[in-house]
């Protein structure tokens, strides 16, 4: 017998089935009816049901998301996974065909340690996807993720164990702009061609502490830019030179390491720069200088072409006029353009007759006698990036010897001094005559002022090997050890030549003031041993930039110039002061002798009258030149400055 169907009957089981697959799946907690489920605590995968929208699941006992785990949720549109300390792995199609899902967050997985590279695949509608703070040991393979939204958003921050970005790492993640953020990563290097085939708009790399190398061709083959790159608080040693062009903005702080920047020509379209060192600034400023040259180029060519071009209905080709804009900037400033870098930028086969002649291709109806060259018309376009840090008044924008009759000065005293003293030296080591007070005090003085003489010689190679492009050598020669032995060299030198005539002129006032008592004279013993602790004070004052209390690093010329802290102040405070203090004595000294020799009641040698005589002239001269320096420098450590670096270097130099 055939079954009668009760058809109210089968419409409340089939509403009864309809609501126990949409129930709230234990232990989770629904909102909105159950479009939104937070799972806390899950110890198996929950069966979701297919209207819900969004999915949080929350410190789980749940080793692996399976296969196909969120397949039947045909609205999902966000999965949160987080603070989870027993996930393992992500296993094929974990996140497979989701056609709705924007949204995918792995947040605080200390214990992933794995991804299967088809675990993300077939998400075309995918916005964002972060992976943070998880035990990931590799970068994942993203390539099926296959998204064709706009402005794609990968995220993967604070993974310690990713030490390498390998080749292709986002190639077939979305066929639009992305943005990827690396942040706080272990990463150490980043391989070649690492972001070939994809569209990017901002790269951000920063804090990435461990991050040494960038490989030369890491951004080769990316279709499109990016446009932002951060590299800021990372110990990259040097920046890629391809993939530089599309760049507008350009974030370096932070980055010690980083000595030298690619040519500037790299930076087709920069706009902003934030590096660490000033000197980079100074760079990038000829990349103003090469845009503003080369539209001046083109304005003056472009302003020629139209007023021949409305007297001749010839046409010519652009081409052509950007080839001779790009040979007059390599002829004139010495530049590599476009034109150099293997771009193809050649002449028309049919070139004008006129050799003056360089036109832009326009139609008849295209010119008119009011045509706007605007660009051209208005000289107050700053077409060059804005840059910081900015040269300071420490770090300007100029070579180590900016004058050229400096630059001469300085190579000419430095080797007059270097030789006269070796001969002097020469001449007292030499003598077949004993020792004498005064000239082992002569032969310290030519030993410190010979010091001095190398210090001039080093800062005169350093600035003929980097003329004109100290920019690029800036930092390798100031944090260099080549910067600080010029320093050691320049205060010890000066101390222990004043330390020397100080002593020379106490000697002097010595022997007259006993003249008459041979028994109180300076001996030669008394002598050196006072030389021993000048050496001594020299040699620690020379060195304590070195060890932290000042630096040598601050200027091109080495010297301890730095006043940001209070040590540091103090330090150049003491030992300008110690010079005054020492010119004070001198003047004293020789004050006193004066009066003495005068002094018909005072009984003194002709031969000691005539050697102080002698030696007041030599001591003279030279602290002549030390007060001048002593008074701006007190003035600069006062934060009071009376001239510039660069005025500084001209007395300095030619002083020394």
């Amino acid at each position: 017998m055939k079954p009668k169907l009760n058809l109210p009957s089968f419409m409340s089981v089939i509403v009864g089935l309809s609501l126990s697959l949409e129930h709230c799946p234990p232990p989770c907690r629904c909102d909105r009816g159950i479009s939104r489920v937070s799972c806390v605590g899950a110890e198996v995968m929950p069966v979701f049901g297919s209207t819900t929208q969004e999915v949080w699941l929350v410190k789980t006992n749940i080793s692996s998301v399976p296969q196909n785990a969120f397949a039947n949720l045909l609205n999902i549109s966000h999965i949160y996974i987080t603070d989870d300390d027993n996930l393992r792995f992500l296993e094929k199609h974990s996140f497979y065909n989701l056609s709705t899902l924007k949204h995918i967050q792995l947040h605080g997985i200390k214990t992933l340690s794995y991804i299967d590279q088809e675990a993300f695949k077939e998400l075309p509608n995918l916005k964002y996807l972060g992976i943070m703070n998880t035990a990931v040991t590799s970068f994942p393979k993203l390539e099926y993720i296959k998204s064709r939204q706009l402005d794609f958003v990968l995220e993967i921050v604070d993974n310690a164990f990713i030490k390498t970005l390998p080749a292709n790492s986002f190639t077939g993640i979305s066929v639009n702009a992305l943005t990827i953020i690396l942040n706080n990563n272990g990463l150490r290097e980043i391989q070649g061609y690492a972001f070939n085939g994809s569209r990017l708009e901002e790269v951000y790399l920063h804090r990435n502490v461990d991050l040494e190398r960038i490989d030369e061709f890491a951004f080769d083959g990316v279709i499109h830019g990016p446009t932002h790159l951060d590299l800021s608080d990372t110990q990259v040693h040097s920046l890629p030179s391809v993939g530089m062009e599309n760049i507008e903005k350009l974030q370096v702080k932070r980055t010690l390491t980083l000595k030298a920047l690619p040519p500037f020509s790299a930076f087709l379209h920069l706009q902003t720069a934030h590096l660490t060192f000033p000197s980079h600034c100074c760079g990038l400023k000829m990349l103003k200088r090469l845009r503003r040259h080369t539209e001046a180029v083109f304005c003056n060519l472009s302003r020629a072409a139209l007023g021949k071009h409305l007297e001749s209905p010839a046409v010519f080709s652009q081409k052509y006029l950007e080839h001779q804009v790009a040979l007059h900037v390599e002829e004139n400033l010495n530049v590599p353009t476009p034109h150099s870098a293997g771009y193809n930028m050649s002449c028309p086969a049919n070139q004008p007759q006129d050799k003056d002649l360089f036109v832009v291709s326009l139609s008849s109806d295209q010119v008119r006698d009011d045509s706007d060259l605007a660009l051209c018309d208005d000289p107050h376009i700053d077409n060059g990036p804005i840059c910081t840090p900015l040269p300071d008044a420490l770090n300007p924008c100029d070579d180590v010897i900016s004058q050229g009759l400096l630059r001469v000065l300085v190579w000419v005293v430095s080797l007059l001094a270097i030789s006269a003293n070796s001969l002097v030296l020469l001449t007292l080591l030499t003598c077949q005559q004993k020792m004498s007070v005064t000239r082992f005090l002569m032969g310290h003085l030519a030993f410190a002022d010979g010091c001095m003489g190398m210090y001039l010689l080093l800062i005169a190679f350093v600035d003929f090997y980097t003329h004109s492009q100290y920019y690029q050598y800036a930092i390798y020669w100031q944090t260099g050890s080549g910067c600080n032995l010029a320093g050691i060299l320049s205060v010890f030198a000066s101390e222990l030549s004043v330390y020397t005539l100080t002593l020379i002129s106490f000697q002097r006032w010595h022997a007259i003031f006993n003249a008459m008592r041979p028994d109180r004279h300076m001996r030669l013993r008394h002598i050196t041993v006072l030389m021993l602790v000048g050496w001594l004070l020299c040699v620690i004052i020379a060195l304590l930039p070195v060890l932290g209390v000042n630096t040598y690093q601050r200027v091109s010329i080495c010297l301890p110039m730095d006043t940001e802290t209070t040590v540091a102040q103090a330090y150049i405070i003491s030992v300008l002061s110690i010079n005054v203090i020492a010119f004070i004595v001198v003047c004293l000294c020789y004050l006193h002798i004066y009066f003495m020799v005068h002094n018909p009641q005072h009984d003194s040698s002709r031969f000691d009258t005539s050697m102080a005589k002698r030696m007041a002239v030599l001591i003279f001269t030279n602290f002549l030149c030390l007060v001048p320096i002593c008074f701006y420098g007190l003035s600069a450590a006062f934060h009071q400055p009376l001239m510039t670096i660069t005025d500084s270097k001209v007395r300095t130099f030619s002083l020394a």
